[in-house]
Formats: C-alpha cells, sequence, structure tokens
C-alpha cells in the first residue's frame, strides 16, 4: 500500500517531495534484511571454526595478502577488510593470541606491525574461505539461478560497496 503523503507535506520532515511508499517498497530496507540473513548464515558457518565474522574477514584477506607476496602492516589489512583501524588492531591481537597470526616489527618503522600468517592460520583460513564461499553460493542462488552472472551480482555489489566521490 502506497501512502500519498510526501515529504512536502506539512509536517513532514523535508525532503524534496518524494514519495514515502513505506517499507515495501525500500531497496535499502529489504538490503538491510538480506544483509542480516547473510550475517546469520555467515556466522553459523564460521562457528565450527570458532572465528567471528571480523575475525574471517581480517584472517582470511592477511592469508590472500600473504599469498600473493605481500606482508601487509593492519592499517593495509584494515584498508583491504574495509575495516576500522584500531577495531583491526584489536582483533589482529586476538588472531595472534590464537596463533593464527604473527605480528613483527616492521624495520623501516618500529611503530608498525607486520602480519604474517601462520601455517596453522593459513590452514585455518583456507577451510573457512571454502565454507563461506558454499554459502555465499547458496545465499546468492536465488539470484544466480534467475540467470544473473556471479559476476553481475559482485558488479552490483561493487557499486553499492564504494563511497560517493
Amino acid at each position: 500500500m502506497t501512502s500519498e503523503r510526501t515529504s512536502s507535506d506539512p509536517g513532514a520532515p523535508p525532503g524534496n517531495g518524494l514519495a514515502i511508499e513505506g517499507p515495501s517498497y525500500s531497496p535499502g530496507f529489504w538490503l538491510w534484511h538480506a544483509t542480516l540473513r547473510w550475517q546469520r548464515e555467515i556466522a553459523a558457518v564460521l562457528t565450527p571454526f570458532e572465528l567471528t565474522h571480523v575475525q574471517f574477514v581480517l584472517l582470511s584477506c592477511a592469508w590472500w595478502l600473504n599469498d600473493h607476496g605481500l606482508v601487509p602492516n593492519q592499517l593495509e589489512l584494515a584498508r583491504q577488510a574495509g575495516t576500522d583501524v584500531k577495531m583491526t588492531s584489536e582483533v589482529v591481537r586476538k588472531l595472534e593470541a590464537k596463533g593464527l597470526l604473527e605480528r613483527e616489527t616492521d624495520p623501516r618503522d618500529t611503530r608498525a606491525r607486520r602480519l604474517r600468517i601462520t601455517p596453522r592460520g593459513a590452514e585455518l583460513a583456507l577451510r573457512a574461505i571454502e565454507q563461506v564461499e558454499r554459502a555465499d553460493a547458496a545465499f546468492f542462488r536465488p539470484v544466480t539461478s534467475s540467470g544473473t552472472s556471479t559476476e553481475s551480482v559482485v558488479t552490483l555489489l561493487r557499486v553499492l560497496a564504494k563511497p560517493p566521490q
């Protein structure tokens, strides 16, 4: 059901006269619900690995960077993962305590710590990545089975994730 009320009506908040059609017509509302469902499914997949979602993201990004010959510092890892630098530092310490990552002093900047995934961390990252990729494929199957390619879904999500310039 749509509302005749617009945001330019008296008593309504300003908004250039956009129609307020309700949550059923809001892409952001449905993105919120899809994100919540996806996060629950990924959290369930990660439970056997004793990893939170953010621990998984940082561990898998560190693995990927190391696997490609890079030894990132915490800032570079945070940028790769799209996470807050302070939170990244806290989570990296937890991953280090679990024996999954090692932090070493950067010889060029003694304030910075370079991150190397341990053999145990690499093995865990690879097993977790495999399960997360399976969960992603299942989650997006309703879209990809309707004829939309995975590449198109990724392109759309990249566009949405990119901050405005």
